[in-house]
């Protein structure tokens, strides 16, 4: 493997969501990811050796509740770079391998945890998902639309955005301040953070009285008929993101609307009849039409594809976006770096399948089993 962490050495302690996906962005990125998986199942909604999440590092096997498991660990550790996490809090240190006990082995070490609600606060040691995460910071609220409950996006906002890339982000900082100073750093990555860090020009925009608590009535919530969702003819759907001027009036003009007859783009007591006729407009052609129609457009104006039809469009498969390789698809790493070769996905390896490769490769001694 190839990129700007080539040489980097990171311990990942076994785990789901945001974790495995850090993991995978530090692996891609060229960093030499050891996965240290747990010898009893885990809850793992998809066989490790199918999860493509997985790919691009090595797996050993190591019961942290032993001594030979944790001193593996602990030797990892001392060797590494940077060490992830995403035990509740506390129970790394319960079980020997926490922050104090990795450090007395190696001062340098990156010691990166995420958690959904962070290592302290009267909610830290309780369970929690994305949703939860969302719901509690005010985010789901937020993408509710009128007369609907919150509906969840998936499990993107607070595992993967607020909480892999948020930790990334932390390990890369830490990274930069070790090899500066010699001194590791503890990186608490919450998801209840980053989530919130995500929303600072919403914050921006509640402190100025410029945003409502009432769902669909703002400008990028499905309030504003030019940064919206419209049904073609078929079922289909077209997405409108024309905040610029330049951007609505060419939209105006495609969907055959009269601008004369149009209030000023701004007017928000005029937006929901605006929408009216916007949605009018789609319902006349199917999605593909639009698309055709918009294709020669620069107006912020695309269809809504499926996962399926994305991996087929032609600005995807130029770029290669999405990619196949051993025989199923997946995301291609980013980002991407210029002059660099991007790092080569190999297949997730059987659980525990890597050690011997990996202690003769960091230059440790085989465990004692006693």
């Amino acid at each position: 493997m190839t990129g700007p962490l080539d040489g980097v050495r990171v311990v990942e302690l076994g785990g789901i969501g945001p974790g495995p996906h850090a993991g995978m962005v530090l692996a891609d990125l060229g960093a030499d990811v050891v996965r240290v998986d747990r010898p009893e199942p885990g809850v793992e909604m998809i066989e490790p050796e199918r999860d493509f999440v997985l790919r691009n590092r090595r797996s050993v096997l190591a019961d942290l509740k032993s001594g030979p498991g944790r001193e593996l660990v602990l030797s990892l550790a001392g060797r590494a770079d940077v060490l992830v996490e995403g035990f509740r809090p506390g129970v790394a240190e319960r079980l020997g391998v926490g922050p104090e006990d990795c450090h007395a082995r190696n001062s340098r070490l990156v010691y990166g945890r995420i958690t959904g609600w962070g290592q302290d606060g009267p909610l830290a040691r309780t369970a929690g998902h994305d949703i939860n995460y969302l719901a509690l910071t005010g985010v789901l609220a937020a993408l509710a639309r009128p007369d609907a409950a919150p509906f969840p996006p998936l499990n993107l906002v607070a595992d993967i955005g607020g909480g892999s890339m948020f930790l990334v982000t932390g390990v890369l900082a830490a990274l930069l301040h070790a090899e500066r100073t010699g001194r590791g750093h503890i990186v608490d990555a919450a998801m209840v953070d980053g989530v919130t860090s995500m929303m600072a020009m919403y914050w921006t925009l509640i402190e100025q009285g410029r945003w409502s608590a009432d769902a669909g009535t703002n400008m990028t919530d499905g309030g504003s008929p030019f940064y919206n969702v419209y049904e073609c003819a078929d079922g289909g759907h077209m997405v409108v993101g024309a905040v610029e001027a330049k951007f609505y009036a060419r939209v105006v003009a495609t969907l055959g609307l009269d601008a004369s007859t149009l209030p000023d783009q701004m007017d928000r007591e005029a937006w929901p009849a605006v929408r009216e006729r916007f949605a009018a407009a789609f319902r006349s052609r199917t999605r593909d039409e639009w698309a055709r129609e918009f294709a020669s457009v620069d107006a912020c104006v695309t269809p809504v594809l499926s996962l399926d039809e994305a991996s087929c469009h032609p600005h995807i498969v130029e770029r290669g976006t999405v990619t196949e390789r051993h025989g199923v698809r997946q995301p291609a790493p980013a980002p991407r770096f210029t002059g660099s070769r991007r790092t080569e996905l190999n297949v997730p390896r059987p659980v525990g399948a890597d050690l011997a490769d990996v202690l003769k490769d960091w230059d440790l001694p085989w465990p004692s089993t006693g």
